[in-house]
């Protein structure tokens, strides 16, 4: 049986993305995406339901989403589901599962974010986030 792990979301992000460097020195941004879903019940009434999901995004795309995201920014973002345990400071177990993107793509107008830079307004088109490298990233410790 063969494995398949594929995920495409598009939605708004919740808050401006978290960068950080590891010790090697590589950058890794943290966001959570916002997906609303409009429904009508079989009784007829009118519901919306809201996801949340949290991504991480690697290496340039990482500085990239840094630079021209913020909170309440539309973006699709691509990648594969992951998961992942870790034992807080005082011994509880939490397991998360993100989406660890190879692709994000800014949807609508964006502007850089650092102030000392003009604040022309960019097509998102010809700010695409550019495509990864393939490098192994599951031995990295957090």
């Amino acid at each position: 049986m063969a494995n398949y792990n594929r995920v495409i979301i598009a939605g708004n992000l919740t808050r401006d993305p978290e960068l950080r460097y590891i010790p090697s020195g590589e950058p890794v941004a943290n966001f959570t995406v916002a997906i609303n879903r409009n429904y009508t019940t079989k009784a007829g009434e009118r519901k919306e339901e809201t996801s949340f999901i949290p991504v991480v995004v690697w290496r340039k795309q990482a500085e990239i989403c840094n630079q021209y995201l913020k909170k309440g920014s539309p973006a699709l973002v691509e990648g594969r589901l992951q998961q992942r345990s870790w034992e807080t400071p005082e011994g509880q177990k939490r397991t998360v599962i993100e989406v660890v993107a190879d692709r994000v793509v800014f949807l609508g107008r964006v502007k850089p974010i650092q102030e000392d830079e003009v604040e022309d307004e960019y097509n998102a088109e010809s700010h695409r986030i550019p495509e990864p490298t393939h490098e192994a990233t599951e031995d990295v410790p957090f």
